[in-house]
């Protein structure tokens, strides 16, 4: 359990939202707000004097940006060797949207969108519902051990060199833009297979997720549109507010994209993807749960299980929370439970692709 309240720093260039920021926080006995300050350069001063436990950080300030700032946290959150956790607070505008996906790839915890509707009391009621649902995650990783054990199955990729498998579908959420940034350089050049992502993010966020991972990796990763006719290689990845379905033909698999209504509170929702995979590649699926909050991709992975597919997992040392992980690794059905690091050899070797 943690020993003292969370310290919290607010960096914000507008006064007024530093204000509705600490007012969101108030009157919580295991959150102490420590500072707020405008600018980068502050922020790094402050953090160097007084070291926070977590910081809200406005990514678009004059000066030193967001993201030069996150890099100097995080500096110092490793020369202590206590990470600063690090929410960025992000506006809807497209270089908001951009700025946030290069957050996130560097390693903030996770993200905020600063509400803009015509309410102000709505949104200050929303601003601190999204507030406290990401220090809450944060404090259970940081601060919670998980009483299921997080390696139940050897940490070595299987030595099996298996070619059955005709499609990977994998699920992330907090902490996933980090993880695949990581992942997908060492699996995509030369796959042999079609690679299916839902990655939790609002409608306006996952083009520039697609692109930022496709300069990383060299290769095609898009944003799923309806009817695209599914080929190897090319990883589809769920766009922001829509499900990602697969559909077979006569002639192949097919993407469909729907409005339901979100699963676990979630669309893009992980569930839906793996159980149309199930049907369109009758379980010759590899599947892969990463980091993230919450159950999404138990239920599906569940029904990819009872068809003959793979179940791999992140495990929770190298996790930002491991939330969907651990619903995997509860309801036993994981084969693997691996670091972040091995997950990709884990995939070429059962994909026969070699070292």
């Amino acid at each position: 359990m943690n020993a003292h309240p969370l310290r919290v720093l607010i960096v914000d260039d507008s006064r007024i939202f530093r204000s509705v920021i600490e007012e969101s926080l108030a009157g919580r006995s295991d959150i102490q707000v420590v500072g707020s300050v405008w600018s980068g350069h502050k922020a790094i001063e402050f953090a160097q004097a007084t070291p926070p436990d977590f910081v809200t950080l406005d990514i678009e300030m004059p000066g030193m940006n967001g993201i030069e700032t996150l890099k100097g946290l995080r500096e110092l959150g490793a020369q202590r060797k206590i990470p600063i956790g690090v929410l960025l607070v992000s506006s809807h505008t497209s270089r908001g949207a951009a700025i946030t996906i290069q957050g996130l790839e560097e390693g903030a915890f996770d993200f905020i969108t600063k509400p803009h509707g015509p309410d102000p009391l709505a949104n200050a009621a929303l601003l601190r519902e999204q507030l406290l649902e990401k220090i809450d995650a944060f404090k259970s990783r940081r601060f919670v051990r998980s009483d299921v054990n997080s390696n139940p199955i050897s940490q070595h990729p299987s030595p099996r060199r298996e070619t059955r498998f005709r499609a990977i579908v994998i699920g992330s959420s907090t902490g996933g833009p980090e993880a695949l940034a990581s992942l997908l350089p060492k699996l995509t050049p030369h796959c042999p297979v079609p690679i299916f992502l839902v990655q939790h993010l609002p409608p306006g966020f996952t083009h520039y997720f697609a692109s930022s991972l496709a300069r990383r990796c060299g290769t095609r990763i898009i944003e799923a549109e309806e009817g695209m006719r599914v080929q190897a290689g090319i990883v589809y990845l769920a766009p922001g507010g829509k499900h990602l379905m697969l559909h077979r033909d006569d002639e192949g698999v097919l993407t469909v994209l729907g409005d339901a209504p979100p699963e676990c509170g979630c669309r893009p929702s992980a569930d839906v993807l793996f159980r149309s995979a199930s049907m369109a590649y009758r379980g010759q699926v590899l599947t892969v749960v990463l980091t993230g909050m919450g159950v999404d991709g138990t239920k599906g992975a569940m029904v990819l299980k009872r068809a003959g597919a793979h179940i791999m997992v992140q495990d929770e040392a190298t996790s930002v929370v491991w939330g969907m992980p651990r619903s995997v690794v509860a309801a036993g059905i994981a084969d693997e439970v691996l670091p972040i690091s091995k997950i990709g050899a884990a995939l070429r070797s059962h994909l026969g692709m070699g070292d």
